[in-house]
Parts: C-alpha cells; sequence; structure tokens
C-alpha cells in the first residue's frame, strides 16, 4: 500500500442534525472496582471516583463510562447483575451515585453507565423466580430455557460453548437446560418474549430519568439468537472476542456468522432505544460493545436511528502496524461517512491485555487472553514508548475516542499475578488455558510512596489491601510523579487533548500525507493544519519542515544536517508550513 494509493481525503462523521457532544468526545473508562477506594475496604467505588473528578476535569477528558456498580454476586465483577436499579452495597448507595453524578455535570463531564442487557445474574430475582416454576411458565420463558437431547435429555440442547470455556448449557434440577454463553452464574435472557423488552427499556428510563448521559450496551451484538438454535460446527466463540483472539486473525469477511451473535433482529432493539433516549434533552447516546466483522457490518449497529457509537476493535487488534492500522483507519472512516456515524478508536480496555503491554511483545500484533508469569515477558520501556505514540496517532484522528483509566499513565499490565489471587471466571472455565483480565485490572497507582500506592483515598493507617495485588513497578507510572511533570505520560496525554480540542480534529477531515509509507513502518495523516507521523519502522524518517507541536518522547525529533528526523517507536504533531 503507498501512499498515492490514499491519496482521497477520508471524511469523518457529519452532524445528524446538529453538533451532539458525543461527535468528537474523549471518555475516560472507570473500573470502578479499581479506580479508587473512598472507604479504605480495598474496593474502588462512588466516593472514590467522586474524589478524583478534579483530576479527570484537569486532565481534559469529556466525558467517563462507568462499568457496572449494580447489586451482584460479583461472579463477573458486576457483569452478573443482580438488580439494575440499585448500586452495590461494595460501591456506595444511589445517593452516592446521584452526588457523583451532579458533580461530575458540574464540572462539564458526561457521565455514561454500564448497560448488561445479554443476561442477568443468576441470583437476579427473575431467575430465581424461574428455577421455582415449572417448564414452559411465564417465568422460564424469560430466559432462554429448553429441552436437553439424548434418550432423556441428559444432553445439551446444542453444541454451543461458552465464551468463559466450557458448555453453554447447565441443566437444573427439573431436567431443563439454561443457556448462558458467559458464566453459569450468567443466564442468557430470552428477547424473543415483549416483557424483556419492556423491562430492559424501564431500566434505561430508571437512569435517564437520574440524569445519566448515555449507555455502554455489553455483548450488543449477542441479544437476539438464531431461530431453532442450531448448532454450531464453526468456531466456538465470536470471530475477534477478546476470549479467542486467534479467531481473528485467521477470520475472513465470508466466513458464517455464529447462531448466538450478530443476528439481523437485534436492530430492531436498539431502533426502539434510539427512540426512547431522544424523548430525553442533551443527545444521550448509545455505544455497542459489538465485536463484528467486517467493518460494514459494524457500522449497521450506528446506522442513525439505532446507536450512536460502536467501539473500533479493528482498530484495537491492529496493535503496532503500520499497514494494519493504515487498513483498519481507512476501512473505519470510509464506513462510518456510509452511516453518518463517528468512527470510536480505542486502544484498551477491561476486557484486553493493556496496549502498552502488548506492543512490548516480540509480535507487536498479539491480542493475548491474558499474560502470566509462565508467558512471554514484554519488554516494558519498548512497550511504553510504542505506546506514547500510539496514543498520540490516537487522538489525532476525527471521531471519538476512550481512554481506559491508566491509559494516561502509560500504565503496563500485571503480568506476573499469582494463580492463587486471580478473579476472572475465565481462567478457571479454561483452567487457567487463558490467564484471563485481571492483569489489567489492578487498582490505579495513585502516590508512589503510599501503602496500595495510595488507593485508598482516605489514607487511614489501617487501610485494607487492594483488592487484586499491584506490582512494585507501578510506583514509577503513579499520578503524583506525572502530574504537572513536563514528559510524563499524562502530561503528554493532557497536552494532546487540549491541542485536539482547540485544534477541532475530532470534527476534522483525515489525508493521507505524501510520507505515508506504510510498507517501510511509517504512518503519516494531516487533520487540518496537523500533520502526524508515527515511525513504526526500525530506522529514522526524514519530517517535513513546520513547527513540532507535540512529540511522543523527549528524542522523537532529531535536529541533524538541518533537517528533522522522526526516531523508531515514536510519534510527532506538526503544525504545517
Amino acid at each position: 500500500m503507498t501512499a498515492s494509493d490514499l491519496s482521497t481525503p477520508v471524511h469523518p462523521v457529519q452532524d445528524r442534525g446538529g453538533a451532539a457532544w458525543w461527535e468528537d468526545a474523549v471518555i475516560y473508562q472507570i473500573y470502578p472496582r479499581s479506580f479508587a477506594d473512598g472507604n479504605s475496604d480495598g474496593m474502588g467505588d462512588l466516593h472514590g471516583i467522586t474524589s478524583k473528578l478534579p483530576y479527570l476535569q484537569n486532565l481534559g477528558v469529556n466525558a467517563v463510562w462507568l462499568s457496572p456498580f449494580y447489586v451482584s454476586p460479583q461472579a463477573d465483577a458486576g457483569y452478573d447483575v443482580a438488580d439494575y436499579r440499585d448500586v452495590d452495597p461494595r460501591f456506595g448507595t444511589l445517593a452516592d451515585f446521584d452526588a457523583m453524578l451532579a458533580d461530575a455535570h458540574e464540572r462539564g463531564l458526561k457521565v455514561i453507565v454500564d448497560l448488561v442487557p445479554n443476561h442477568t445474574s443468576d441470583e437476579h430475582e427473575w431467575f430465581q423466580a424461574a428455577l421455582r416454576s415449572p417448564k414452559g411458565s411465564s417465568e422460564r420463558n424469560r430466559y432462554m430455557f429448553r429441552d436437553g437431547g439424548g434418550e432423556n435429555g441428559e444432553l445439551p440442547p446444542n453444541n454451543w460453548q461458552s465464551i468463559f470455556g466450557g458448555d453453554a448449557w447447565t441443566r437444573v434440577e427439573d431436567g431443563q437446560w439454561y443457556l448462558h454463553l458467559f458464566d453459569t452464574k450468567q443466564p442468557d435472557l430470552n428477547w424473543e418474549n415483549p416483557e424483556v423488552h419492556e423491562e430492559m427499556i424501564s431500566v434505561l428510563r430508571f437512569w435517564l430519568d437520574r440524569g445519566v448521559d448515555g449507555f455502554r450496551i455489553d455483548v450488543a451484538h449477542g441479544l437476539v439468537k438464531a431461530e431453532g438454535l442450531p448448532d454450531w460446527a464453526g468456531r466456538e466463540s465470536m470471530v475477534g472476542d477478546v476470549h479467542n483472539p486467534d479467531a481473528a486473525e485467521e477470520s475472513t469477511a465470508t466466513e458464517p456468522t455464529p447462531p448466538y451473535f450478530d443476528q439481523p433482529g437485534v436492530h430492531a432493539i436498539y431502533r426502539d432505544w434510539n427512540r426512547v433516549l431522544a424523548e430525553y434533552p442533551g443527545d444521550r447516546m448509545l455505544v455497542a460493545e459489538a465485536w463484528v466483522e467486517p467493518a460494514e457490518r459494524l457500522f449497521h449497529y450506528v446506522r442513525p436511528d439505532e446507536m450512536q457509537q460502536a467501539f473500533n476493535f479493528d482498530f484495537l487488534r491492529a496493535g503496532w502496524d503500520a499497514g494494519r492500522l493504515t487498513a483498519s483507519i481507512t476501512e473505519s472512516l470510509a464506513q462510518a461517512g456510509n452511516v453518518g456515524a463517528p468512527s470510536t478508536w480505542v486502544l484498551s480496555n477491561h476486557d484486553t491485555v493493556r496496549h502498552t503491554t502488548r506492543f512490548g511483545l516480540q509480535d507487536p500484533t498479539q491480542l493475548p487472553k491474558g499474560v502470566g508469569p509462565r508467558d512471554e515477558q514484554p519488554d516494558e520501556a519498548l512497550g511504553l514508548r510504542r505506546g506514547r505514540a500510539a496514543i498520540l496517532t490516537m487522538l489525532a484522528l476525527p471521531g471519538s475516542a476512550y481512554l481506559y483509566q491508566g491509559d494516561e499513565l502509560g500504565l503496563p499490565e500485571h503480568t506476573l499475578l499469582d494463580d492463587t489471587v486471580r478473579q476472572d471466571p475465565a481462567f478457571f472455565r479454561t483452567e487457567g488455558v487463558e490467564r484471563g483480565r485481571d492483569g489489567c485490572r489492578v487498582p490505579l497507582p495513585w502516590k508512589a510512596d503510599a501503602p496500595g500506592f495510595g488507593f485508598s483515598t482516605t489514607n487511614n493507617n489501617d487501610d485494607a489491601a487492594p483488592w487484586l495485588p499491584q506490582p512494585a513497578g507501578f510506583a514509577a507510572y503513579a499520578a503524583d510523579v506525572q502530574v504537572d511533570r513536563p514528559g510524563s505520560v499524562h502530561e503528554l496525554v493532557k497536552s494532546a487533548l487540549t491541542e485536539r480540542s482547540s485544534r477541532g480534529l475530532g470534527r476534522g477531515s483525515l489525508e493521507w500525507a505524501p510520507e505515508h509509507r506504510p510498507g517501510e513502518g511509517v504512518i503519516a495523516l494531516t487533520n487540518g493544519s496537523v500533520l502526524v507521523a508515527a515511525n513504526m519502522g526500525e530506522k529514522p524518517i526524514e519530517l517535513p519542515s513546520g513547527v513540532v507541536v507535540l512529540a511522543s518522547a523527549e528524542d522523537a525529533v532529531s535536529e541533524a544536517g538541518g533537517g528533522k528526523k522522526l526516531q523508531p517507536d515514536c510519534a510527532v504533531w506538526i503544525e504545517r508550513s
């Protein structure tokens, strides 16, 4: 692929009748368990989040997304919801949530909350009622209960496998089986049942009435299953799912869609939800977690009458590779333009190995299912150098962008977690074959020399240890040694957010620059008056003339022989002369 092949400008979203805040927002993901602990019990909470809102305001993000904080037995870190309308006592109360929301809004921050509509907890009152009720009852019809196969119903209804490993079916006392695409404690809802539709719209209204600005929709592609629940002879998990990244590498656009993902019926659900959100002021939004490919199918979820955003996981999966990133950016912006939606860029989240760690592996395009002590250990310094360049590149792209908590610190994965402290159900259901997601969920370091690196904000002498242990190396990444420190990752991200906002890059247009040579490891693009270059190759590259606005490292640009050169594993923003 050459620059001449990519000379046509690639245009981003055009406003859907106005300039909605989410079209170019930079949104910060908070994983409540691990963000900040306000009551010194070792687990993050709403008080902790509220205490850190000034930090996020100062960083310059536009919104926060909160992973689940609802009442839950925490079998899957809150993605097993027992009550959608209340806060789990571990995190606080509804009053605490209201106070946090009001404070965020006063600071100009929007708030997005997680919604988990594919499944509930097995401790949800609906599922408990289903277990007490007979076959064929209205209570059972809220979930995917089926009779088994075999002579006496002793076999699962079909051959589907759980995304977390093992069978996707569990048998109950009266002999029927229920579907759980994830853990046994996460039974799938039956979206063929109108009562399920009505209940979830009621949940949407409950939080919209409280003032939330939007929802991140968990497993947005999984609600509707194919009629008859046919056996699946293809891959056991969805192409591109974080729990089966090898499938993503081998997949093709012509591969059949699994009967439990990306079924046409999901789109009617989101059209209904779109109408609900339209009743509320303030450009409320929905963002889809949909591991769907090709890109054309992903952008079906953000047609004008459905959701507003969908996470661009193809960009995340591209890794540190100029050719793959070029292809992803080009296709994403083209498909986004076809439906008038923004592309939504992301490098890391609570389900994936942190990008600074992935980029330090021998193959920086890998998306491993966790990293443990017995796995290849990354080159931490190299991963951080590439991570700084990647985040600078991402924040120059038109559309919206997401930062996972700690991205602004360059935080790496905890790759040496002992198996005895792991909590991810994927680790246990695969008998350790998948290391799981605990390594990217370790509590944040706020103070380099404090117990638990200041994760507990009350500074009590009897502070409980963080719920997952932090590595000693986190001291070098702590917020207090980065905020207002020139050259730190935090200050780089803060400066990039300031420049992005003042220059309107989120609403700009991308054009590949003449210097763009992905075959040689060089990405070069223009957005407005800024030229952005990232060197993913092994040799320094010549830069065009102009004033350096931002550089990913102090030594990113050298000026030998009268010209500027960009060093390997670095990125730069240049004001075009």
